[in-house]
This record gives C-alpha cells, sequence and structure tokens, in this order.
C-alpha cells in the first residue's frame, strides 16, 4: 500500500522563492553527491552532517574531516540527503506545503522559521543521545515544522492524495487535518528511543520539527486586525 501526498487546493499569490531556493540547493548538492565514490561520501557526511557527539564536544573529528564549526553542522546537515526517496519525499512536501507558510510570514521571517525550526529538529533528537556517533542528515525536521505551521494555518485545505495498493489506484482529497495529523501520529507511533543508534529514520527530529513549528507560527504570523466590526466607541451618542 502506498499513500502519499503531491499537491493541494491552497492557491498563492506570490511565488515561493525562499522554497524554490531550497528545494534547488538541496536537489543540485544530491545530485553532486550521489555521483561521487563511496569514500567521498562518506567523508561529506561525516564533515557536514550532525553527529551529536561531535556537536556536544564528547567527541571529535579528525583534522581532515574538520572542515566547519560543530554547531555549523545543524544548518548544514538539513542540505544533504541520502537517497533519492529522502531527497524526493522531503522536497514534495516542501513544494506543497511551503509556499503558503512562507507568503503567510513573509521571506525573511520563513528563512528564519525554517532554520529555526531544523535547529529544533535536529537538537531534539540529539539530545536523546549525546554521545552517539551516527551523522543524522536531512530537511525533515524543518519541513516537519512546515507541516505543523500548515495544520495551525490551514487545517481544512485540501490535499490531493495519491493511493495505490496492488493493482488499485486513486487520488483522494483529504483536509489537511487529517493527512498531517495522521502523519504525525505516525511519527509518535514509530517512535522508539531504543533505535536512535540503528541510524534509520529520525522519528524524534520529526516531532521536534513538529511541535517547534506549531508552536512558532503562533509567535511569528502577522497578527492581522479585525475589519468591518463596530465597536461601542464608534457609535456616536445619540441625543
Amino acid at each position: 500500500m502506498f499513500f502519499f501526498p503531491f499537491a493541494d487546493e491552497n492557491p498563492t499569490k506570490k511565488k515561493p522563492i525562499v522554497s524554490w531556493s531550497i528545494i534547488f540547493i538541496c536537489s543540485l548538492l544530491f545530485v553532486n553527491y550521489v555521483f561521487e565514490q563511496e569514500y567521498i561520501k562518506d567523508k561529506i557526511i561525516l564533515s557536514f552532517g550532525m553527529i551529536p557527539a561531535v556537536l556536544f564536544g564528547y567527541s571529535e573529528l579528525s583534522t581532515n574531516l574538520k572542515i566547519i564549526p560543530p554547531f555549523l553542522s545543524i544548518i548544514t546537515s538539513m542540505f544533504l540527503h541520502g537517497g533519492w526517496m529522502h531527497l524526493v519525499g522531503n522536497m514534495t512536501y516542501l513544494y506543497i506545503f511551503g509556499d503558503n507558510i512562507e507568503e503567510t510570514l513573509g521571506k525573511t521571517k520563513f528563512i528564519i522559521f525554517y532554520f529555526l525550526t531544523g535547529g529544533f529538529a535536529a537538537l531534539s533528537q540529539a539530545m536523546l543521545d549525546i554521545n552517539s556517533t551516527i551523522p543524522m542528515i536531512g530537511a525533515s525536521g524543518a519541513i516537519a515544522g512546515v507541516l505543523g505551521a500548515y495544520l495551525v494555518l490551514f487545517p481544512k485545505a485540501k490535499i490531493k492524495v495519491f493511493f495505490w495498493f496492488i493493482i488499485f489506484f486513486k487520488i483522494f482529497k483529504i483536509r489537511a487535518f487529517i493527512v498531517l495529523g495522521g502523519w504525525i501520529f505516525i511519527q509518535f507511533l514509530s517512535f522508539n528511543q531504543n533505535d536512535l543508534n540503528s541510524g534509520g529514520v529520525a522519528y524524534a527530529a520529526h516531532i521536534g520539527g513538529f511541535i517547534s513549528g506549531v508552536v512558532l507560527i503562533n509567535l511569528m504570523k502577522n497578527k492581522t486586525r479585525t475589519k468591518g466590526k463596530i465597536s461601542r466607541t464608534s457609535i456616536p451618542d445619540s441625543k
């Protein structure tokens, strides 16, 4: 069974330049990465991935791998992906949901929002085991933040979902609160701290990113003034 969102019915008036730029950069870096020799791939992941033990000072990279300060790996790790499905899945979600959040916040605030949620996601994963030497890469933590924000702002927006089961396939239109609520429920259901050192899916990062997105969008969105409402002070006194 295959279940995958691929579009929404929630148009924007402005082009999502920041979201498109992130998609372009991640895709370009991956194309360069995927055709490298294995030892070069390992060096890239170790040098630019977020390694908890290195980040918190419990371990050090060898001299030839020390390219950036450890704290910057929180940012650089967001632009790296380990495989085609990892990249396509993340970039599709950003393409679907990022434009609406970018338009709501504006470009500058969206950049801040994206990196803050991505950073919180990375730390959520790292704090589970600060001695872990397994690198974490991927934009999924930051994109989880975008999903959390979308759920808050547009819970009733219709999401187009491709469903495939053996020979049956169909496109459904499902409300965002069902799609995204189901997504975060699966993350909680799948989370197991014992799997931290397996090098698999970083569910804690997804959960941390999503929660930070829910919180930050409420703090960062512009508060619109209610128009057309008549207050008692606006009515002239009658005589």
